[in-house]
């Protein structure tokens, strides 16, 4: 979503089980050394450390949200509210390593970048539409059957751009795949959001950043206001468009972070009132996901979620993330960093959300008593999760890290 090998803490990109992100020194100085980025400050810079077993333990509890709201839609039926927190983590630390480079180097590097989400995320969706698509032509696996297509476009990441066609909020042309959306929806923003980010960081000072960027938090809640009606709901619910708000908060937070870095009583203040309304945050994503049913249903509260829900769930997990980056000895963040939750969602929690769904789709055709088919399914994907890991994920965090630093 397996341990011997050294943790790929020294990872440079996040997913929902990527290892912590680690940054580098401030500025640096002498002949050899590029002059400091227009838009960060010129001195040299007290580096915002954001390595977080808090926000790993974040991964696992988002995962398992995933994986209850599948398997017992009537214990959890918000459970995707776990996607929407992982948004907020890509976001958040995507941004963090972009701006550490650009202040390092004074350039973001494309490229580079591309290669490492790349190496980071593409290898373990492959082998699962792999293994998939085979099923689907060589096997008489009826929760398989047809399913080459399904994989392939899962594996180009243009799941959300089909589900986002379907009309209404009912069905899913995915098959066993329709959950591989959300990555596709996170790899279109990182094609984007790194230009954009280069880009205003190269002309703009960086209050002007922040102010732009605070726009565009806003801008897809407008547009989901302009486009709502019932038969929208799957346009707006996968949309790239439309859901780009919740990775971009967590950039937001990020930038926020790096502007206010060495000033230590803004800082302060940031932490003190993420401290203060972290408990609250927290609730507030357990109630919905615990509550609100937020996929495949219009009632009353559908307009209100499918407008403004995102934005503020975006909001509620940026003040979790502060905390958890800010204030390791803040009661939540102790309680995210437990080891067996830190472990989980550092090295197994995007194992965990690829492979939970098709093998349910397999489970569900068996027709067995609920309490088998959540252990079947809960240990499948663990297994799976597991071997992905080994096998495939950490492997290429070794190469991943090599070119980091070539």
């Amino acid at each position: 979503m397996t341990s011997a090998a050294p943790p790929p803490a020294q990872a440079t990109d996040v997913a929902p089980t990527d290892a912590r992100p680690t940054t580098g020194g401030g500025v640096r100085t002498g002949p050899s050394a590029p002059s400091a980025p227009p838009t960060l400050p010129a001195r040299p810079a007290r580096p915002l450390d954001v390595r977080s077993a808090g926000v790993d333990g974040l991964r696992a509890v988002a995962a398992g949200a995933v994986v209850t709201g599948h398997l017992r839609p009537d214990l959890l039926p918000g459970g995707s509210v776990g996607v929407d927190v992982f948004f907020g983590i890509s976001g958040f630390v995507i941004t963090t390593l972009l701006v550490t480079e650009y202040e390092r180097t004074g350039r973001i590097g494309l490229r580079r970048f591309y290669t490492r989400r790349f190496l980071r995320l593409a290898p373990a969706l492959m082998v699962l539409c792999g293994l998939v698509a085979v099923l689907a032509l060589a096997t008489p696996l009826r929760a398989f059957e047809g399913q080459w297509l399904a994989a392939l476009l899962a594996a180009t990441y243009v799941a959300n751009l089909v589900r986002a066609g379907q009309p209404g909020p009912y069905g899913d042309t995915m098959g066993a795949l329709p959950h591989t959306w959300s990555l596709a929806v996170e790899e279109q923003f990182y094609l984007a959001w790194p230009i954009v980010l280069r880009a205003l960081l190269g002309r703009l000072r960086s209050r002007t950043v922040l102010a732009v960027v605070g726009g565009l938090c806003l801008a897809p809640t407008v547009l989901r206001l302009l486009i709502w009606e019932d038969d929208a709901a799957h346009r707006i619910y996968n949309g790239f468009d439309t859901r780009a708000d919740q990775l971009l908060v967590g950039c937001l937070l990020a930038l926020v972070l790096w502007h206010l870095r060495d000033d230590e009583t803004a800082v302060a203040r940031i932490r003190t009132w993420a401290g203060r309304l972290a408990w609250v945050a927290a609730a507030a994503l357990g109630l919905v996901a615990w509550r609100l049913r937020i996929t495949g249903w219009v009632d009353g509260w559908t307009p209100a979620w499918y407008t403004f829900g995102f934005l503020a769930v975006a909001v509620l997990t940026a003040t979790v993330l502060a905390v958890l980056v800010l204030d390791r000895r803040h009661p939540l963040s102790r309680l995210l960093a437990l080891p067996p939750l830190a472990w989980v969602g550092q090295r197994l929690s995007y194992g965990l959300y690829l492979w939970h769904y098709p093998i349910l789709a397999y489970v569900g055709t068996l027709h067995l008593v609920p309490q088998v088919e959540v252990m079947l399914v809960v240990g499948g994907a663990f297994a799976m999760a597991g071997l992905s890991y080994r096998f495939v994920e950490r492997p290429l965090l070794r190469r991943k890290q090599r070119y980091a630093s070539a």
